[in-house]
């Protein structure tokens, strides 16, 4: 009934003072959000971000990968940045407190399953009530993406890489997507519909890199790194 009632009061007229009151007053909070992560992620150094479903659980095979995958992430001098909440989110923090490596979340508000996870550093986990800023300071701040198994939020998040990449916004970096059985569905329609129709051109199916374990997706972060300086992407 709430979803009905917030559908219903989107179509009621509004008055000019009330939609520049609302309008102006957000802009202000959009701004607030940008600052203080931009204060608080000024200094963290180079990480990697890692996406997946917040609804894993602790013994799950996805979940496992990630903290190894984190932990493993830190060892070669990266941080990690996740979204703060359960899930991968949580498996990923957890890997990187375990390797002693620096452990981010960028938390969002949300009416369900969002909520803190326990193994983000102190200082270290923002709230965020907008989506487009949260994302902002993934790519901000992220020398790489490992993007486990999930659901539309991770394919938000997998796809606003690639796009910015793709038409030359930031710098390349990699994305790399763990579990070559679970994509394979969505990379099947990548190359057989959207390449097929001439919607995306054969070297963007490079943009990403297809693992199945910890040390492939570490290693193709590492070599990228090898052959690259790392920056902040913009």
């Amino acid at each position: 009934m709430e979803i009905d009632q917030r559908i219903q009061n989107s179509f009621k007229e509004k008055t000019w003072d009330e939609m520049v009151t609302k309008d102006s007053w957000m802009v202000f909070k959009v701004m607030a959000e940008f600052v203080d992560g931009y204060e608080k992620m000024a200094k963290i150094g180079p990480c990697v971000s890692i996406f997946g479903s917040a609804r894993l659980k602790e013994g799950d095979q996805y979940y496992d990968l990630a903290v190894e995958i984190a932990h493993k992430i830190t060892d070669i001098g990266f941080g990690i940045i996740t979204g703060g909440g359960p899930g991968i989110m949580e498996a990923g923090n957890r890997g990187a407190r375990n390797g002693g490596g620096k452990s981010i979340g960028l938390n969002i508000d949300l009416p369900f399953e969002q909520h803190f996870n326990p193994f983000i550093d102190k200082g270290l986990s923002i709230d965020f009530d907008y989506f487009f800023v949260r994302k902002v300071m993934f790519v901000k701040y992220s020398q790489g993406f490992i993007v486990m198994p999930g659901g539309f939020g991770t394919l938000d998040e997998m796809t606003e890489a690639l796009t910015l990449i793709q038409t030359n916004k930031i710098a390349r970096f990699p994305i790399v997507m763990v579990g070559s059985k679970f994509w394979a569905g969505l990379f099947d329609w990548f190359k057989d519909t959207l390449l097929e129709n001439g919607m995306i051109s054969p070297e963007d199916l490079n943009l990403y890199r297809v693992v199945d374990t910890a040390d492939e997706a570490v290693s193709h972060i590492k070599a990228f790194y090898d052959k690259y300086s790392v920056n902040v992407n913009f």
